[in-house]
């Protein structure tokens, strides 16, 4: 299922001449910049290698063949029970191993001796790497830093760049969603969010960013925990001491999903008294009413670049390290609008 809900088409093999068409290129270049034998131009390399990876296409891999471990946090696997986020990005990561010809073994890793475990088990030469979800605390990754396979990190990265990640980029996705609501005249947004990792912090530092001076700390709404639950209750007690808002920005759907329980609660009209935009962007926000405006993150493509950076690492271990980011597209359904006129300001 994609993030805007309609469900993929099952096609034929894609070939190298459909990245070509694609790119508006010759197949011949096509076949020199993901083989690396000739020279084609950086950038034009580099957006062949990413059509080649959105369309699927097999790309040259020495690793085929070889094992994959994913270490799954209790983060993530709390996340696959409540949200499903997790489920794409381990269907991005599944469906790009079978074109590769490797196979992913998944790990739960919720203390430093499952980590020790983990990166002993895949010393084995039959295992190209390590891939870790939603794993971003600093004592969890002292030693997959000085591991001699690569370790890419997936929704997280290194504060101390030592280890390369996949993630989305966060503070832009905020950023965006903020700038396109203050276009339409909204002023007070408020930013309701659960505190506590670094990707979920840069969701905050995007906010900030494009409120400016607007950013008004009393806007911040925390919550505990990611639970619609939680987020009704913190609302609403904001709303019951009369606090004034315009837009909502969530930093997850889940507390998005709690923003309209209270917002309904308390008589609000969603868009009309207050808009509501969530990042993340899963299908089932498509079937709240009214559908919800989100910041939709490419799941799958987190965990399909993640596992071709891997084994760019794999083949070439002195690389340097990487930070990847993915762009976040603005969804616009039903819960955004204009400000409600006299209260814009």
């Amino acid at each position: 299922m994609r993030p805007d809900g309609k469900r993929a088409q099952i096609s034929r093999r894609v070939r190298l001449k459909d990245v070509a068409e694609r790119c508006g290129v010759s197949t011949a270049t096509v076949s020199r910049a993901l083989s690396g034998r000739g020279y084609v131009e950086a950038s034009l390399a580099r957006r062949i290698h990413d059509m080649a990876l959105r369309l699927n296409y097999p790309l040259p891999s020495s690793q085929a063949g070889r094992r994959v471990l994913l270490a799954a946090s209790g983060a993530a696997l709390l996340d696959f029970a409540r949200s499903q986020f997790t489920l794409h990005v381990l269907e991005g990561i599944s469906a790009r191993c079978r074109t590769l010809g490797l196979e992913v073994e998944t790990r739960h890793v919720s203390t430093v001796a499952d980590e020790a475990a983990l990166l002993e088990e895949a010393a084995d030469d039959a295992i190209a790497g390590v891939l870790m979800l939603t794993i971003d605390d600093g004592g969890m990754l002292a030693l997959a830093r000085n591991f001699r396979k690569p370790v890419v990190l997936v929704n997280g990265d290194d504060a101390d760049m030592r280890l390369s990640s996949v993630a989305p980029c966060n503070r832009s996705a905020a950023a965006l969603a903020t700038q396109h609501l203050r276009a339409l005249g909204h002023q007070r947004i408020a930013f309701l969010t659960c505190p506590g990792r670094r990707t979920i912090a840069r969701r905050q530092e995007g906010w900030r960013d494009a409120m400016g001076a607007a950013a008004d700390p009393s806007l911040v709404i925390e919550v505990d925990d990611w639970r619609s639950d939680l987020a009704a209750e913190a609302l609403s007690r904001r709303l019951a001491t009369g606090m004034a808002f315009t837009a909502i920005l969530a930093s997850g759907d889940a507390l998005a999903i709690g923003a309209y329980r209270a917002l309904n609660a308390a008589g609000r009209r969603i868009p009309g008294d207050v808009s509501v935009i969530s990042i993340d962007g899963l299908p089932q926000t498509q079937l709240l009413d009214p559908p919800m405006s989100v910041m939709a993150i490419p799941m799958q493509a987190l965990g399909a670049t993640a596992l071709d950076l891997l084994c760019e690492l794999a083949a070439n271990p002195a690389a340097p390290r990487r930070r990847v980011e993915l762009a976040c597209e603005l969804l616009r359904r039903r819960s955004d609008g204009p400000a409600p006129e006299g209260l814009a300001g």
